[in-house]
């Protein structure tokens, strides 16, 4: 389990966090969310121990990180935002340095290296300095590092970035397999994969907790949810048949494929009904869809409300 308990961090002025509480229990991912300097990794960084808060405190698997820091820190996998450090050394001199920091020895050292190094397709550039990798591998030595221990917890902050989509997938695939007897957090400003991975997100901005939830109750406060959309050669004419039509809120059409969308009022818009409608009213159209709703302008409109004063 990771929990943090009313964290807060100021840089003089500024209060990048500001009061952030959470628990995240074994077999949850929690996605955390946000934009630019919410202040994600800063709580990262404090969760995993690289930086004192300012008030408040976390735990790791019971282990507080103030008054039991080494418990804490062998209990927690933490992939941190960048690439590895060292970066003169070759990812199997890295690893096996990592290695030895968690005191691992013996034949359970040759096995969680031989492990790691073939879960992340990591033998084909073992000797390589890591300075000369790609974005992508070095991700991936450092994911390799953050997961050698066979930690009870996992901190992956961007887990994924710059990572070709096959990478994606086997990464994505990787936490989904690691999260069963774990507890995972991690940040990305990849919505897709929110609903890929996560089984909860939070979104957060300046430094506080917006939104806490899973993805599906999530998407069902975009008013994408329920929608239905449709390509009408007169959308002017579109509109006017099905203005006033029982359950539709509004229309919206979008400037660059001239797609209409048809916005809900409670229940989700009936397709069959809308063809109808506009059958009655000799409105030719095509292209007639459900839509679902949409994490990105839900984050926008949490995110962007929060921003106004």
């Amino acid at each position: 389990m990771i929990q943090a308990h009313a964290l807060h961090k100021r840089y003089g002025r500024l209060l990048a966090v500001d009061g952030i509480s959470f628990k995240v229990e074994p077999g949850e991912v929690l996605g955390f969310l946000g934009p630019n300097g919410a202040g994600k990794s800063t709580t990262m960084k404090m969760i995993a121990g690289f930086l004192a808060p300012t008030s408040g405190t976390a735990t790791v698997c019971g282990h507080d990180v103030l008054s039991d820091p080494m418990a804490a820190r062998r209990a927690l996998g933490y992939l941190p935002e960048g690439a590895p450090g060292y970066g003169e050394m070759s990812p199997e001199g890295f690893l096996g340095f990592v290695a030895d920091v968690r005191g691992l020895t013996g034949e359970r050292r040759r096995e969680r290296l031989q492990a790691v190094l073939r879960r992340l397709a990591l033998e084909g550039v073992l000797h390589q300095p890591i300075d000369t990798l790609s974005k992508g591998f070095k991700r991936r030595v450092g994911l390799a590092a953050a997961i050698l221990h066979d930690p009870p917890a996992l901190i992956l902050d961007e887990p994924t970035d710059g990572l070709d989509p096959n990478q994606k997938h086997e990464v994505r695939g990787l936490i989904r397999e690691l999260a069963r007897e774990r507890t995972v957090l991690l940040s990305t400003h990849i919505l897709e994969e929110v609903e890929a991975v996560c089984s909860r997100a939070m979104i957060v901005a300046r430094g506080r907790v917006l939104a806490d939830a899973t993805p599906v109750e999530l998407l069902a406060r975009s008013r994408y949810q329920g929608a239905v959309s449709l390509l009408a050669g007169d959308s002017i004419a579109a509109r006017a048949a099905l203005d006033g039509m029982p359950g539709v809120s509004g229309f919206h059409q979008d400037a660059d494929d001239g797609r209409l969308y048809v916005f809900p009022q409670g229940k989700p818009v009936a397709v069959d009904a809308v063809a109808e409608r506009l059958r009655l009213r000799g409105v030719a159209y095509s292209g007639l869809q459900p839509e679902r709703g949409r994490l990105d302008e839900v984050f926008r409109r949490i995110t962007t409300a929060e921003a106004q004063p």
